[in-house]
């Protein structure tokens, strides 16, 4: 499964959170995934289950970078306004609606770091779940 290789748009929170939901649609299904393509003992000799694995993996390993591609580089971006507004801020000390612009900015970013630990949660179930079926099969690069 291809992640959505459009630009991320880290200005709006919600659309942000709903372009992560739709690249984790692997993580999400590796379950069934790997129920419809590992073979049981019955049926090992049908199946290329090394073969399986392997794109599996792939396809594993591609939509976890770019995830997190994603995520640092809206993190990165937000930390960049708020660096902005902060320093504005302090010229003008007096401005309630760049207050609220700042703390907006701020809760934002907060909210996107928060991402990188739901990240690693998802990520960590998802190797779980490979290791436990592809072990036997397939032997991932030492780089994991």
């Amino acid at each position: 499964m291809a992640a959505p290789s459009a630009a991320a748009s880290c200005e709006d929170f919600a659309e942000f959170q709903e372009l992560l939901r739709v690249m984790r649609t692997i993580d999400d299904r590796i379950v069934h995934e790997l129920n419809t393509t590992i073979p049981t003992a019955s049926f090992v000799g049908k199946i290329d289950a090394g073969q399986t694995c392997k794109e599996l993996y792939q396809s594993l390993m591609d939509a976890h970078t770019s995830r997190e591609r994603i995520i640092k580089n809206c993190i990165a971006q937000t930390s960049s306004v708020v660096k902005t507004l902060r320093e504005e801020r302090e010229k003008a000390q007096d401005d309630v609606a760049l207050l609220k612009q700042l703390r907006k900015e701020q809760t934002k970013l907060k909210l996107m770091q928060s991402e990188l630990n739901v990240e690693e949660v998802v990520n960590d179930r998802s190797w779980k779940v490979f290791n436990e079926r592809c072990r036997i099969h397939y032997k991932p690069p030492k780089s994991q």
